[in-house]
């Protein structure tokens, strides 16, 4: 790959924590042959950019990185520019919002793989198998295997990384990460973490609620998919998330959720912002500024929020639904709020789910999951 000399900043605010070190050097294997190409598996929150800065620092070669949203090609492109000499004209973005090929690219999944149409040739693809690309990352590693992200692992270059904070797909696709990729090098439990102080102390709680009489009428009568959204959608959810906002009046709140519309109301009736996919970048960056500045302590979010979203004060996340039993999703909405707190001040996770429901049902699938990550999880009756 071409040479590319830069250094990580290191000082009182930024210093790098012991496993990041060690990932970076399990994944180098310090020049030997064993290094080179593979996935690192850290907790959100747990700073998997810092670890890919670290490797790329290492290498000191030219890199694209692969992101999954233009929020994450922003965060990327920041913490590049402040914790390392990099500069503005060696470090670019390619999005459908800009379009800079510069010693250090971050793009995005979408962008790498776009065409207009099935039968036409991937737009921008042979502008990036051009370069020279000494590193390639991918983050969020884990959505490599879909059908049409799956091209974006045929660019040259003389390494690949991996990072991702869960290495599960629930059409079990996931072992295709390592033959697209390289195999697992590094991986640390979140309960580790936790315990050392990298990431908050989390409580997770599930409430399960009963149907309105009106709902549950159209409930015994639909289809197995639209049982769900009935489910998912229960009017008496909103009634709940006021209950839990008047509990945690101080604390910085997310509210996520799969159905639009019934996020719509929630935001409507409690006249809190909402972001969605429909939501210009420039307004998600000022909603997203404006929760990290506390200038407002609530956000509405659908399921754009699951990923790449840093919100360091977020300590509190209401979950009014899902995407079925996704435990890859459940992951990703914890951990938007893993991150450490001050005064060591524990995250609270709390799930609504209507009661005797296919959603309860999807519900214990994403349950088990963090049962089996060892944290603990209590479920209360509310009628």
């Amino acid at each position: 790959g071409e040479v590319l000399s830069f250094s990580l900043k290191t000082d009182r605010e930024f210093t790098m924590r012991k496993y990041q070190q060690d990932s970076i050097d399990t994944f180098c294997a310090g020049g030997m042959e064993l290094g080179g190409s593979g996935v690192i598996v850290l907790p959100c929150g747990a700073g998997k950019t810092i670890v890919g800065m670290g490797i790329m620092e290492r290498l000191q070669t030219s890199t694209l990185v692969i992101v999954n949203n233009i929020e994450a090609a922003s965060q990327w492109k920041n913490e590049l520019l402040q914790k390392s000499t990099l500069t503005e004209k060696e470090v670019g973005e390619y999005h459908s919002s800009q379009k800079e090929i510069r010693p250090v690219t971050i793009a995005t999944y979408n962008i790498v793989t776009y065409r207009k149409h099935k039968e036409e040739e991937f737009l921008h693809l042979d502008l990036f198998d051009k370069r020279n690309w000494g590193l390639i990352v991918y983050d969020e590693v884990h959505l490599l295997p879909a059908p049409i992200f799956q091209i974006s692992a045929y660019l040259q270059a003389k390494r690949r990384l991996g990072l991702t904070a869960t290495l599960i797909r629930e059409d079990g696709r996931e072992d295709e990460v390592f033959s697209l990729i390289g195999p697992k090098k590094y991986d640390v439990p979140w309960k580790i973490l936790e315990r050392q102080g990298w990431i908050a102390k989390a409580y997770c709680t599930e409430y399960r609620i009963p149907l309105t009489p009106r709902a549950r009428q159209k409930y015994v009568v639909a289809s197995d998919r639209e049982k769900f959204k009935i489910a998912s959608c229960n009017p008496r959810k909103k009634e709940l998330v006021w209950e839990i906002m008047c509990r945690h009046e101080d604390d910085h709140m997310l509210i996520i959720g799969q159905y639009l519309q019934h996020l719509k109301e929630i935001a409507e009736e409690h006249n809190l912002p909402l972001i969605t996919g429909a939501t210009s970048h420039g307004r998600r960056k000022e909603l997203y500024n404006k929760f990290r500045r506390g200038a407002i302590n609530r956000l509405v979010v659908s399921k754009v929020a699951n990923f790449s979203i840093d919100l360091p004060d977020a300590n509190v996340a209401v979950q009014v639904s899902g995407t079925f039993g996704s435990r890859q999703e459940e992951a990703q909405r914890l951990g938007r709020i893993l991150r450490p707190k001050q005064e060591g001040k524990p995250a609270e996770f709390y799930t609504i789910i209507s009661r005797d429901t296919s959603e309860q049902m999807f519900g214990m699938k994403r349950q088990l999951f963090l049962v089996e990550q060892g944290y603990r999880y209590t479920i209360e009756n509310f009628d």
